[in-house]
C-alpha cells in the first residue's frame, strides 16, 4: 500500500505547459478508468484546474516513472518535458501534499477556497469512473475534515482574495471609474460567478455573460441584473465591452486575434482590458499584440494576488501545523487498520484452535475420564497449539540473526514485565 500524488502546477509550470495536461470535464472518467487499466494503480483520482493537473494514487509499489510515461502518452507530449516540470510526494508527503492544497496553501492565491470545491468535484468523477476504493477514499474524507478545520480554526479564508478578485482589482487600476464600463463576461462557472460579484459590488455600468448555453448565462445573469447571450454574439458585445474576462472549459481559444480587431476599429480604438483565466485559453495570445488591448492570463496575476495576500500570512503558519497533524493522525489510523485484518486472523486461528481442543475435551468427558483430567488435558493441548507457530518462527529468526524480530516478540507478548504487572 502507497500513496503517490504527482503533477505540475503554476509554481513548475508556465500556463502554455498547463494547457497542454489539463483534463477536459468530459474526458476525465474515461482517463481514469485508462490510467488505472494501463498502470500498476488500484485507485485514482485526477484533479485538473486552471493552477494544476494533479494525480492522486493508489498503489501497492511506487512507479513513478510508469506515471509520467502513461501521462506524457495520454496527453501526446514528450515525457522529458513532463518530467522536467512534475512533482512527485508518496505516502504520508502525499497525503500532507493534497491536505494542502485543499486548505488553499498550495494556491497561487493563499488560502482561496474554490480549490475545495475542485477537490470535492475529483472525488465525486472518480467514485462515477469507479477508481475510489477505500484507501483513497479514506484520504479524501480526511483532507475534506483537515480543510474544514483550517477554515474555521485560522484567519487564512479571511478578506476574500482570489483570482476573479485579483482581475477586479487590476481592471480598478486601468478603469478608475467602473460606474461608467461595460463588461463582457465569457463563461458562467464559479470563477466568473465570482468575477461578476465583485464588479457587481464595485458598481459596474453594466455586465454581459456570454456562455455556450443560453440557460445557464441567464441563470448568473439573473442574480446580478446582467444580460445574458450565447458565445455566437460575442463580437456584437465587444464593441460595446471596456472589459473582457474569461473562463470556459473550451479546448479550442473562444476570442480572435480578427475578431478583437473589427471591434477596436468600431470602438475607435478605445482601449479594452482582458484577462484570461482559462486553461486552455480562452483568448488567442496574439490578441495581446495588438495597440490599445491591455491582456493578462492567468500568470500575469502574480503581482496583484501578492498585494492581497499580506493579511493571509500570519494564519498560513497555524494552518500549515494543523494540515501536518491532519496527515500524522491520517497514517496513524491507516497504519492502526492495518493491524486489524492480522488481529482478525490471528484471533480466527485462535478461536479454531480453542474449538478443536473443546470437541476433545468434551468427547473425553463422555467417553468417563474424569472433569479435572479433561481440564487439564484441554489446557495442555490448547497452550501447546497457541504456542507452536509463534515458537517455530521466533526459532528460524534466531537462526537467522533476526535479533530485531526477537526484540519485537517481547515487547509484543510483554515477556520483560514480571508476572505480577502482566496479572495486573
Amino acid at each position: 500500500m502507497a500513496f503517490l500524488a504527482l503533477g505540475i502546477n503554476h509554481k513548475t509550470a508556465s500556463v502554455a505547459v498547463r494547457e497542454r495536461v489539463a483534463f477536459s470535464p468530459e474526458r476525465l472518467v474515461g482517463a481514469l478508468q485508462q490510467l488505472c487499466q494501463h498502470t500498476c494503480s488500484r485507485e485514482a483520482a485526477i484533479l485538473s484546474t486552471c493552477n494544476r493537473s494533479e494525480l492522486y494514487l493508489e498503489q501497492d509499489d511506487l512507479d513513478v516513472e510508469q506515471i509520467l510515461l502513461w501521462l506524457a502518452a495520454y496527453h501526446e507530449l514528450d515525457v522529458a518535458e513532463l518530467r522536467a516540470c512534475a512533482y512527485v510526494h508518496a505516502d504520508e508527503q502525499a497525503v500532507r501534499h493534497m491536505m494542502r492544497v485543499a486548505s488553499g496553501l498550495d494556491s497561487m492565491v493563499l488560502g482561496e477556497p474554490q480549490i475545495f470545491g475542485q477537490l470535492k468535484s475529483a472525488y465525486a468523477v472518480a467514485r462515477e469512473a469507479g477508481t475510489v476504493g477505500p484507501l483513497l477514499g479514506r484520504l479524501f474524507q480526511a483532507t475534506f475534515s483537515t480543510a474544514k478545520q483550517v477554515r474555521t480554526d485560522t484567519a487564512i479564508g479571511e478578506n476574500p482574495v482570489s483570482v476573479a478578485f485579483a482581475a477586479v482589482s487590476l481592471a480598478k487600476q486601468i478603469f478608475s471609474d467602473l460606474h461608467r464600463s461595460q463588461a463582457l463576461l465569457i463563461g458562467a462557472g464559479e470563477t466568473i460567478s465570482l468575477v461578476a460579484r465583485h464588479l457587481h459590488d464595485q458598481g459596474i455600468k453594466r455586465i454581459v455573460v456570454a456562455n455556450r448555453t443560453l440557460e445557464r448565462a441567464s441563470q448568473l445573469a439573473e442574480q446580478f441584473g446582467a444580460h445574458a447571450v450565447l458565445l455566437s454574439e460575442i463580437p456584437q458585445e465587444l464593441v460595446n465591452s471596456d472589459i473582457v474576462i474569461s473562463s470556459t472549459a473550451s479546448q479550442l481559444p473562444i476570442l480572435g486575434k480578427g475578431a478583437v480587431e473589427r471591434a477596436l476599429k468600431l470602438r475607435k480604438h478605445k482601449p479594452i482590458f482582458m484577462v484570461d483565466i482559462a486553461v486552455p485559453r480562452d483568448i488567442e495570445p496574439e490578441v495581446g499584440e495588438l495597440d490599445d488591448i491591455y491582456l493578462y492570463s492567468v500568470d500575469d496575476l502574480h503581482e496583484v494576488i501578492a498585494e492581497n495576500l499580506k493579511s493571509r500570512q500570519g494564519a498560513a503558519q497555524a494552518a500549515e501545523e494543523l494540515v501536518a497533524l491532519g496527515a500524522e493522525d491520517f497514517m496513524q489510523r491507516l497504519r492502526a487498520l492495518a493491524a486489524v485484518d492480522v488481529l482478525k486472523a490471528y484471533r480466527q486461528q485462535a478461536e479454531r484452535l480453542r474449538d478443536e481442543e473443546l470437541t476433545k475435551a468434551l468427547r473425553l468427558l463422555a467417553n468417563g475420564c474424569a472433569a479435572d483430567e479433561a481440564l487439564a488435558q484441554l489446557a495442555r493441548g490448547l497452550t501447546n497449539k497457541l504456542l507452536h507457530a509463534p515458537s517455530v518462527q521466533l526459532k528460524k529468526l534466531s537462526a537467522a540473526g533476526r535479533f530485531d524480530a526477537l526484540a519485537m516478540a517481547q515487547e509484543l507478548f510483554a515477556l520483560d514485565e514480571s508476572p505480577d504487572k502482566q496479572s495486573q
